[in-house]
């Protein structure tokens, strides 16, 4: 169901890292597929049944495509930015769509319910007026002025501030947030979801972060990142349905929905069904 339109696009697989401890056996769309290094140190992506894919070595982690990708991976110019630390999180399992995972990630009005006491708290509840379209020339999802008061925005913060945020989807499972970096108002903390679509209702999520942060130990960043998902996986699995809905009147969004209201406009119109459901059952 909708699995050409995908075929053709990059997928996280696995951390670059871990290709030097020998063979990590995994899945991509349903298919038994091997990450390893080559002699040279490179990594190499094959199927069970031997077949080559393309590979992509990119912000610490090895990209694949069951298909022939017809563009680059896109890019993330934080990652080249000196003096940034570079936090691999590590893999969580969902059972859940790859497609509700990025569009779970996109959700701001869970934050006080969720994420009490970190990224929100009662009362402060209202998700204020923000900006979200989809930008053609890019053929990205943005969502900007997007504001939200947080007791404890990143590891790095003391107290509780209005933070800022941006919201991109540059590919069907991956999302980038652009949020206020406390140690450095005039910069972007970089959080990014990369989801590799195991079957159409499991997933693997890797997050990956760039961040200016030269206090917090790399543990307490990884710890930090894994407690905010491990509290989205309970919800992600639990939704129902299962599949992300694509038919609009399927769900009713509110105002705060927006940007996913952009996401599964932008998913239908490219055949980003892998993982959708498309009418109601």
């Amino acid at each position: 169901m909708g699995e050409n339109a995908m075929l053709n696009e990059w997928y996280p697989v696995g951390l670059f890292s871990h290709t030097k401890k020998g063979i990590y056996k995994t899945a991509l769309m349903g298919e038994p597929i091997e990450v390893s290094a080559a002699a040279g140190g490179d990594a190499v992506v094959t199927t069970s049944a031997g077949r080559a894919l393309p590979v992509i070595v990119r912000f610490g982690h090895v990209w694949s495509s069951l298909g022939v990708p017809d563009k680059d991976l896109f890019s993330i110019p934080e990652a080249d930015q000196p003096g940034r630390r570079f936090v691999e999180v590590g893999v969580v399992r969902v059972r859940c769509s790859p497609l509700r995972a990025v569009e779970n990630f996109l959700d701001i009005a869970h934050f006080p319910f969720v994420h009490t006491d970190i990224l929100g708290a009662e009362p402060h509840t209202e998700v204020q007026n923000y900006k979200a379209e989809i930008r053609d020339v890019e053929d990205e999802v943005w969502a900007t002025q997007v504001k939200f008061y947080q007791p404890q925005a990143a590891k790095s913060a003391s107290g509780g501030i209005t933070t800022e945020y941006m919201y991109r989807v540059p590919a069907p499972t991956c999302s980038v947030l652009y949020k206020t970096c406390p140690p450095r108002p005039s910069e972007w903390d970089v959080i990014t979801l990369f989801v590799q679509p195991l079957a159409e209702d499991l997933c693997d999520v890797w997050p990956w972060m760039a961040l200016f942060d030269d206090e917090t130990s790399m543990t307490d960043l990884i710890h930090f990142q894994q407690t905010i998902f491990l509290q989205d996986r309970s919800i992600l699995e639990n939704q129902i349905p299962r599949l992300l809905p694509l038919d609009p009147g399927m769900e009713i969004p509110t105002r705060a929905d927006m940007t996913s209201v952009a996401y599964r406009r932008w998913l239908k119109r490219h055949n980003y069904t892998y993982g959708a459901q498309l009418v109601a059952q």
